[in-house]
């Protein structure tokens, strides 16, 4: 791997880390079961996103 593409992929990794944050800070604040059965399935999908990019180093 090239350090442009190492470079590419913290950066990724950073961003998907920040969406999984994101949605856990908004499932905290959510009532509606419904949104945070939604919210929490993203949370998912950002973190199987993370752990791909992390396989990846």
């Amino acid at each position: 791997m090239t350090s442009k593409e190492l470079l590419y992929v913290e950066d990724a990794l950073g961003h998907e880390k920040y969406f999984r944050t994101q949605c856990c800070e908004t499932m905290n604040r959510l009532r509606d079961g419904e949104l945070r059965s939604f919210v929490q399935q993203l949370e998912q999908s950002h973190n199987t996103i993370f752990q791909s990019l992390y396989g990846l180093l």
